[in-house]
């Protein structure tokens, strides 16, 4: 396997893919736009902030597996990877108390203006009278939008700052929240209403897409600490602007729309950066995080080179297809399966899925075959009059009541 790394990549994970007999390129400081110029002739492609356009995936000749080194693949064309047949995996968890930590960290930030302080101060200027102003943290309550691995981090970790912790979430329940000691809320607006500080973290979606707008600011507490640890997409950023405005937000974010694709670039909203915390995209980046994602990485493709498939795979089809199921069990011959394909392809019958298990002898085996229409009676028998063929059985779609 030839493999290409986009991004920083821990020495181990490359080490370790060595030892798996790949071969390795190292490109951490590539662009989006100069990738497409690079991947031909590399099986995987491993990024972590680097762009992976529509672009670059039709100039891969032999890509097979993109795997995103973190968990959000909201810069990955999953369109274009899907229609070329193009596996995109990424390693989900592993980042889970890094972000955490960096979400608590910008949430004391923006409560004691320690940006700007530290600017002020290393310009020379000494304002203890204006930095002293400060609402504290301990007793206030702590919204979250989006109550994943993440979300439960930061939850527990204002816990222990002895703030109350409200969430919204799609899977959320007062069930859940009463385990969790989480006040439940029933949309992104009463949540608003009620924190004192609202912290985002939910997954990039197109539902999700400027989640935060005008309407949900709308709602928001004047001089409430906004955080955003998530994805850029997920705040309109004209409508995050337009709140600092009126209703006196204290901002901090590690994450912004329409960031760069690379980890070392020009920012172009460099007045707007200057007006709150902020921090360059760096939510997963520690090194205890890094060699998780390594480790991760690395298992993927591992697996990948064993069985075909990579784990966590974002961009298959997740629902059951409906389908009718043809069990087709075999003698374990050399042909068998061939000829099975060659009766079904004769109807004009797509197959959808399949698998082949071989029993623990190998005297023989199992053919589960998944296709797009039900098969006629003649099908059944010409299968049958196989070669080697056991036995034939078909199994109907379960239609939904």
């Amino acid at each position: 396997m030839k493999i290409l790394i986009a991004d920083k990549l821990s020495t181990s994970a490359v080490d370790a893919l060595k030892k798996l007999g790949c071969s390795i390129t190292l490109n951490p400081d590539i662009t989006a736009e100069q990738l497409p110029h690079h991947i031909d002739n590399h099986d995987i492609l491993v990024v972590r902030s680097t762009r992976v356009t529509a672009e670059t995936i039709a100039a891969a000749s032999f890509l097979s597996l993109i795997i995103r080194a973190g968990a959000g693949v909201n810069t990955i064309d999953l369109s274009a990877a899907s229609s070329r047949g193009v596996y995109v995996a990424n390693c989900p968890g592993q980042n889970t108390q890094a972000v955490a930590e960096l979400t608590i960290g910008l949430m004391i930030a923006a409560d004691r203006r320690i940006v700007s302080a530290s600017q002020e101060l290393r310009a020379g200027g000494w304002n203890k009278k204006e930095y002293s102003k400060s609402s504290g943290l301990a007793g206030r309550t702590l919204g979250i939008l989006g109550l994943g691995s993440i979300g439960k981090a930061v939850a527990k970790a204002a816990q222990g700052l002895e703030m109350n912790v409200s969430a919204w979430s799609r899977s959320f329940t007062p069930e859940i929240g009463a385990e969790l000691n989480i006040d439940f809320c029933a949309s992104p607006f009463e949540l608003a209403e009620r924190a004192d500080v609202v912290s985002v973290h939910v997954a990039a979606t197109p539902e999700t897409k400027h989640l935060c707008n005008d309407e949900f600011f709308n709602h928001i507490k004047d001089g409430a600490i906004f955080i955003n640890t998530s994805r850029g997409d997920v705040v309109d950023t004209m409508a995050l602007k337009s709140a600092m405005l009126n209703k006196h937000l204290k901002v901090a974010l590690d994450v912004f729309e329409n960031e760069p694709g690379s980890g070392v670039a020009d920012f172009a909203d460099k007045e707007f950066a200057q007006s709150i915390a902020a921090t360059p995209h760096i939510g997963a980046s520690t090194d205890q995080a890094s060699e998780a994602i390594a480790r991760a990485v690395v298992d993927s493709i591992e697996h990948y080179m064993k069985t075909g498939k990579p784990l966590n795979v974002v961009n298959v089809r997740q629902a059951p297809c409906d389908c009718s199921t043809l069990v087709v069990t075999h003698y374990n011959k050399v042909g068998v399966l061939a000829s099975v394909l060659n009766e079904i392809r004769k109807d004009d019958i797509n197959i959808e899925e399949m698998d082949n298990s071989i029993f623990s002898n190998t005297a023989a085996a199992s053919a589960t075959i998944k296709i797009d229409e039900k098969p006629s009676e003649n099908l059944v028998d010409r299968i049958r009059n196989i070669e080697h063929v056991i036995r034939v059985t078909v199994n109907e779609a379960i239609k939904p009541n």
